[in-house]
């Protein structure tokens, strides 16, 4: 049955006409359609349109414009804001369009614009072949890369929008438009981290690297030895090499055979350190962190698909997240961010993240509206957990971890990490001088604000900042 104020007839040609199916309320499937891996969001579209062609893309984005619908894009649906879904509107999920082609011989994939990180690592593995991916599996490609994209591979490869080749996108008014260095550039350039406001990608090309070998050292340490050991990996993380990556990392024990006893279910700290190698290499680099009195260790090589897994967030859990940049990590900060981990909601799946950047980051194109390349650390406090109860306290926790670094922190961040925050934390994400020239670019392709679900650009001419 078509919502109220949607013509039936109208929704029965959208039904028609798609490759894909199409879901509306009282449909068997709208359900779970609509779900998203936050349980916190809990939005009702009027029209899921579950696309399989980029004919579907733009026959489903003119039908929610001539239906005078909102229109949010579904990727993988990871924004923990929920901008995957619209309240009465209309969802473009992409999901369906999920194909990745890899060409080996010229170390590039051409990736759909549903694909997850596991469909891209799973098809690049076989090839000993990879890219800068996000740090879950479910994460999707698009977004992630039309985001900036960072991950455990950024040191040496740089971030994914920096591995972009070229965008295939459907624009506002359903046209297909091409955007790389040679067409579209300025386009192109405004993909390099301004998400999804200027259209549908449908498709995006990407560099790829040899990795021929992965290896993790994670060392499990208890709560009180905390500062001594950020110190540390803070320390180690100066001279590392760009193979390295990683971070430390406060969450509940978890019940895993390398856990002791007496640290299941209890706050811990983890020093996990990534390496783009061999075992035997990381065990090398690795050495200057092995004086500190871990509790437990695995240091094992595994399938880089497989590490894209480690710290993936189950569906079904409440989620707020959010993300500082720094200036830098002096002793000061470090003591605080270690003092803060006593807050944290546990045992829940909640995180207390300290990722190091630099490498390839750093050195990366300047001109890319992500300026918060520069900065050489990175607090993100994850949290995760069940109980509705535990709302107010865990959201409460990851603003708290935000006012404690306030300090050292460079005002813009990295938008995939956090929801919404309001309309300066995005203009300062992208720098004044970038968001000015992404709302140019904004009003040439998108005027209307038609895709205005999102970290938002508006256009030039109803942009006043």
């Amino acid at each position: 049955m078509a919502p109220q104020g949607m013509a039936e007839a109208a929704l029965s040609g959208l039904r028609t006409a798609l490759t894909g199916d199409v879901f509306a309320p009282g449909d068997a499937g709208y359900d779970d359609a609509r779900t998203i891996f936050n349980s916190m969001i809990d939005r009702r579209p009027a029209v899921v349109a579950q696309c399989e062609t980029e004919a579907d893309v733009a026959r489903a984005i003119r039908f929610g414009r001539d239906n005078d619908l909102e229109i949010a894009v579904r990727g993988g649906g990871h924004s923990v804001a929920g901008m995957a879904l619209t309240d009465g509107g209309i969802v473009v999920d992409l999901r369906r369009m999920h194909t990745v082609v890899v060409d080996a011989g010229s170390r590039a994939t051409r990736v759909g614009g549903g694909a997850t990180m596991s469909h891209l690592d799973r098809a690049t593995q076989p090839f000993a072949l990879a890219t800068t991916g996000g740090r879950a599996s479910t994460t999707g490609v698009g977004g992630f890369t039309l985001g900036g994209g960072s991950g455990w591979l950024e040191r040496k490869h740089g971030l994914a929008c920096d591995n972009l080749i070229a965008v295939e996108l459907v624009t506002a008014d359903g046209e297909t438009v091409h955007a790389s260095a040679d067409e579209n550039p300025e386009l192109f350039w405004a993909l390099h981290g301004g998400g999804g406001n200027f259209g549908v990608a449908t498709a995006i090309t990407l560099r790829l690297h040899l990795l021929p070998a992965m290896t993790i050292v994670l060392l499990l340490f208890g709560p009180e030895a905390g500062s001594q050991v950020v110190r540390a990996f803070r320390d180690f993380m100066a001279s590392a090499p760009d193979e390295a990556g990683g971070g430390c990392i406060y969450l509940t024990g978890p019940p895993e055979p390398f856990v002791p006893e007496q640290m299941v279910g209890k706050l811990a700290l983890a020093a996990l350190v990534t390496y783009a190698g061999t075992e035997a290499e990381a065990r090398k680099v690795t050495e200057p962190l092995m004086g500190f009195g871990h509790q437990a260790e695995v240091i094992t090589e595994l399938p880089y698909a497989e590490l894209q897994c480690m710290l993936d967030d189950p569906p079904g859990l409440r989620n707020y997240w959010s993300a500082e940049y720094l200036t830098g990590l002096p002793d000061e900060a470090v003591d605080v961010f270690c003092a803060r981990a006593s807050g944290m909601p546990v045992p829940t799946g909640t995180q207390h993240v300290l990722f190091p950047v630099g490498g390839a980051v750093a050195r990366g194109p300047a001109d890319y509206p992500v300026p918060w390349r520069t900065a050489p650390w990175v607090v993100h406090p994850f949290g995760i957990w069940e109980n509705p109860s535990d709302d107010e306290r865990a959201k409460q926790w990851v603003r708290d971890v935000r006012t404690d670094v306030a300090p050292w922190s460079i005002g813009g961040t990295y938008l995939n990490f956090i929801g919404y925050e309001g309309q300066e934390r995005v203009v300062a994400s992208y720098g004044e001088d970038n968001y000015k020239r992404l709302a140019a670019v904004k009003a040439e392709y998108d005027p209307d604000n038609v895709f205005r679900v999102n970290h938002n650009i508006k256009p030039a001419s109803t942009n006043g900042a």
